[in-house]
């Protein structure tokens, strides 16, 4: 049988009552807090809680995809975690961001380039067939050959063999410190290869995994239904019936259907929605720490011809104050960050950065130099936050004489300007998931890698092959050393620029649900733990 890490092991029932939820208590509810109920949890769900209810969730956007919802394509954190009720991954990540055993059991590394798993016994998929090693090695080899975002982030694996009848060796050309930590992600999913090759199964209209649940129904922009997997081992101990994820674009809305309700837990975006929700009786709101993080990217291919020249673009970065930032749009709740997300063990000192020292008079003279610039700056309206962040900028950079348009889109709109080729923006504003190990999101610095930064930006020879030793090296101080050199270099040749941490605001009812929710994440991923609410 599967050794599942369970969150509510972590903390008494007792303590829980008062602590979580589901208690019928009334009385005005706090702002946002990120005190932990336990260590690593926001909070935790009660098992002796009423259960057996409809679990309603409303998140901000959908996916929209071209691959639709095969989870090798996919390349977004709501992605990864919709996509990610019904399918598991060798590998997952526990409340301390470390990797912990998924559908992989165990595993033993008997040199620092081969990687042997023993696989679950007890993993089904949705329609009663066991997974098999199989499974796991046509998936994994499925990922290698067909070029998508995620490929980058599995490494250099020379092979991948079932060495038994429940267990993977995957060797390795070289060493790869994140191999781990990047199985534990939804594009790394263990898919029904055998139905897959038989043609019986068409992964990218149909979701057929091994997860906790199975989607029942999904209308594009509008609404999600799953149901559970009753051939997964949590299925008789869920404590809900149905989940229904109502896709939700106005945030002012979300925070209603919470006051009156309508949903069970809501994913806010505004750092105002904890005060708005302050004075409702049976509402929770915490803010999840993330490894997560805003950057701006700067157009040196598609953009102003002037950003071809690093000089521009550094005098850009520089002249951007992250610290307003943090005290402005966030209220001082989350810190600047590098390429390596802050707080991540070996990542990089973001106040060592060259453009920390916001030298005005030194970028002031590099946009005279090519004569002031006037740019479009653009986001996207799901999350209002990234508006607020963007007026910061345009603030920041009138002081060097750069005037800024900020445009506002609606995400279709966005992806098109930005990801297409060519690209059709000068300044955008997104964030990335930073995972859990500091060497993964460096990878989307080299676009023949990430495949997507390709259209805007061009990246260095130098910066690649210091992303490819960060990677390469140990964790310790001689990784921390080589991952200095990644954040400096981009720093300095600045296409993609890091900003801030970005937390995720959570809001529950209180009088219907009991979760589960980490004090951390880094994968996008609020509902990991949903195999552990519990709905009344």
């Amino acid at each position: 049988m599967r050794t599942r890490t369970t969150a509510g092991a972590a903390i008494t029932a007792i303590a829980l009552l008062a602590l979580t939820g589901c208690t019928g208590a009334s009385g005005p509810a706090p702002a946002a807090t990120s005190e932990e109920v336990a260590p690593g949890f926001l909070a935790l769900a009660d098992e002796s809680a009423p259960a057996g209810g409809d679990l309603v969730v409303q998140v901000d956007y959908d996916t929209a995809e071209a691959a639709g919802l095969d989870p090798q394509a996919a390349a977004t954190a709501r992605s990864w975690m919709l996509e990610g009720l019904v399918y598991e991954t060798l590998t997952t990540i526990d409340e301390n961001l470390d990797v912990a055993p998924g559908l992989a059991t165990s595993w033993e590394t008997p040199s620092d380039t081969q990687y042997v798993f023993t696989l679950a016994d007890d993993a089904v998929f949705s329609n009663g067939r066991p997974m098999t090693a199989a499974d796991v090695v046509g998936s994994l080899q499925r990922l290698r050959d067909t070029p998508v975002t995620w490929t980058g982030q599995l490494g250099p694996i020379a092979s991948i063999e079932a060495t038994g009848d429940r267990e993977v060796t995957v060797t390795l050309s070289e060493p790869y410190t994140p191999f781990l930590a990047a199985l534990a992600n939804t594009p790394a999913a263990i898919l029904p290869m055998a139905e897959i090759e038989a043609g019986t199964v068409d992964i990218t209209t149909e979701m057929l995994g091994t997860g906790p649940l199975v989607a029942s129904a999904h209308r594009q922009d509008e609404q999600w239904t799953f149901v559970p997997n009753e051939h997964h081992p949590d299925a008789e101990s869920l404590g809900f019936s149905t989940l229904t994820v109502d896709i939700v674009g106005d945030e002012a809305t979300r925070a209603a259907a919470l006051r009156d309700g309508s949903a069970d837990l809501a994913i806010l975006n505004s750092t105002d929605s904890a005060s708005l929700l302050s004075g409702a009786a049976d509402v929770r709101v915490a803010t999840q720490r993330n490894t997560d993080f805003h950057y701006l990217m700067i157009n040196s291919i598609g953009g102003d011809p002037a950003l071809a020249d690093e000089k521009v673009r550094f005098a850009l970065n520089s002249a951007i104050d992250r610290e307003a930032i943090n005290t402005l749009v966030f209220g001082g709740s989350t810190a600047v960050t590098g390429v390596t997300p802050a707080g991540l063990p070996d990542s990089c000192d973001p106040s060592m950065l060259p453009s920390t020292a916001r030298d005005l008079a030194a970028a002031k003279s590099a946009i005279d130099a090519v004569g002031g610039l006037d740019l479009n700056l653009l986001v996207y309206t799901d999350e209002p936050v990234l508006a607020q962040i963007a007026q910061i900028i345009q603030q920041n950079l009138a002081e060097i004489d750069v005037k800024v348009s900020i445009e506002q889109v609606d995400y279709a709109t966005y992806s098109g300007k930005v990801y297409a080729d060519p690209s059709d923006f000068d300044l955008a504003l997104s964030w990335f998931a930073g995972y859990a190990d500091p060497s993964m999101v460096t990878t989307w610095w080299n676009p023949s890698l990430a495949g997507f930064s390709a259209v805007y930006m061009t990246g260095s020879n130098d910066l690649n092959a210091a992303i490819a030793a960060g990677a390469s090296t140990p964790a310790g101080a001689e990784r921390a050393t080589a991952l200095a050199d990644v954040c400096d270099l981009a720093d300095r040749q600045s296409e993609m620029v890091p900003l801030v941490l970005r937390p995720s605001t959570i809001g529950w009812n209180t009088a219907e649900l009991s979760p589960t929710l980490t004090a951390d994440e880094g994968y996008g991923n609020v509902l990991r733990h949903i195999a552990e609410f519990r709905v009344g």
